[in-house]
């Protein structure tokens, strides 16, 4: 989890998609509003970058935070350079045209959301990405499964999905996977990476069906905009997956007796909670979940990140100090529902630091019976090697966890692989990253351990 104030912004006023090329010539108009709010943005004119704003987006982004918005971006970035070029998306039911802006320290991709209308319903920014052909990882067999498009949930709330399912005869044990912070695609796309996909082709290839989902705040966005100050871990990913669990066990080739949920980073710090109201699970995996409190953890993400420059500035130190004085209303007892966003880390409202304060899940994941892998790559600076040793401890007597760690996580040489007894757990591993085309010890125990459950 990498954490800004950007990001909040991001998760609320983000709608991602699927690339469609070809789309450019298609939408000179709102390319052309798309520009000229960058513009309106770049000069100060902060009224006329909401001129062509649906009525959600003008009560959720008002003029001030349009300016605060920007600042903000300017503050991580520097001075804006130019513009570099424009392209477009195709999100569900929105057009997206994407902006991409020079700035003084990188370069960045704002992304202008319009609905049927051709208003405004979505903006952020994001580094800049470029288009990207997925390759698929060496150890996927794509002649070995197939996919359904399906939809997970109902309602307003219901997201488009995609089921990998092993070909042959079922019913077959299966994976639901969940995001990690930010308004992500059921691919949990990164530049050119895509690592859902990634793990959903290697375990489909392996006998293992997969789903994974648009995150609510990748697909509801402009919904969830509307709702900013009540937004909790709950609303943002918990309820989800478990109707995408609650999918799976309605499809003919799942066996629902062995269905486990795949947390990442943010997916798996609340997985434990998800398996806890969930208990016809089978088991549950935990990937880079912190066992920290998140902003204990955005602190250490944003000391380390300033660290990396060399000497700290006095601007860094000031920014630093602002976090920890943000931090620690967030600890205060007295924290009530009404403390103002801005005042809090992230510029999340207080409703969501109340529901993760409420929540311990190391706590929550100590009373659980059922099967857990808890994975940590050793290179980790976002989620810590911390974690993994807070995780181990506080589940020391549980037989029933198996905690594996990577060590050189990025490398392509194996480590070695070792199994040993610690403190009464199950089994403690530590091994090294895949390579070629092999499946590397990871792969093979989440393979593994989701067909056994």
């Amino acid at each position: 989890m990498t954490w800004t104030k950007a990001c909040w912004l991001t998760l609320l006023f983000c709608i991602g998609g699927t690339i469609t090329a070809g789309e450019e010539k298609k939408l000179p108009e709102q390319t052309a509003m798309a520009i000229a709010l960058v513009d309106a943005l770049v000069k100060g004119d902060y009224a006329a970058a909401g001129k062509n704003f649906d009525k959600v987006m003008e009560k959720v982004f008002p003029t001030d935070k349009r300016k605060d918005t920007w600042e903000t971006v300017v503050k991580q970035v520097g001075a804006f350079q130019k513009r570099t070029g424009t392209r477009v998306e195709k999100a569900g039911k929105y057009d997206v045209v994407i902006v991409t802006c020079q700035f003084e320290k990188m370069t960045l991709d704002a992304r202008v959301v319009f609905d049927a209308e051709k208003q405004v319903a979505g903006l952020n920014f994001r580094p800049a990405q470029g288009k990207f052909d997925f390759k698929p990882p060496s150890y996927a067999r794509p002649d070995s499964f197939r996919e359904e498009k399906i939809v997970v949930g109902s309602g307003e709330w219901a997201l488009p999905s995609t089921l990998t399912l092993p070909k042959g005869d079922g019913p077959f044990p299966a994976a639901v996977l969940v995001h990690g912070s930010g308004p992500h695609d059921q691919d949990e796309t990164i530049g050119p990476n895509k690592p859902f996909r990634d793990l959903a082709w290697g375990l489909a290839s392996q006998g293992i069906a997969v789903l994974r989902y648009e995150k609510r705040t990748h697909a509801h966005a402009g919904r969830l905009a509307e709702l900013k100050e009540s937004l909790t871990i709950k609303e943002e990913t918990i309820d989800d997956a478990l109707a995408a669990a609650a999918e799976l066990r309605k499809h003919k080739e799942i066996d629902p007796k062995r269905i486990v949920v795949i947390g990442h980073s943010l997916g798996a710090l609340v997985a434990p909670q998800i398996t806890a109201r969930d208990p016809a699970l089978g088991g549950v995996v935990l990937l880079a979940g912190n066992a920290r409190p998140l902003e204990d953890v955005v602190l250490d993400q944003v000391s380390y990140i300033k660290s990396l420059g060399g000497k700290l500035t006095d601007k860094d130190r000031e920014e630093i100090e602002e976090l920890k004085k943000q931090i620690a209303r967030v600890k205060d007892p007295k924290l009530s529902a009404d403390t103002p966003a801005k005042e809090l880390p992230l510029g999340a409202p207080a409703a969501y630091w109340l529901a993760l304060r409420a929540y311990n899940q190391t706590a929550t994941a100590s009373r659980l019976t059922l099967p857990m892998l808890i994975v940590q790559g050793e290179r980790d600076y976002q989620v810590t090697m911390d974690d993994f040793n807070l995780w181990k401890k506080a589940l020391a007597d549980h037989r029933n966890v198996t905690f594996l760690e990577l060590s050189q996580a990025e490398s392509p040489v194996h480590g070695r692989r070792r199994q040993v007894k610690t403190r009464g757990v199950q089994q403690s591993r530590s091994c090294g990253a895949r390579a070629g085309g092999r499946l590397g010890c990871m792969d093979q125990e989440v393979v593994g351990f989701s067909r056994e459950r």
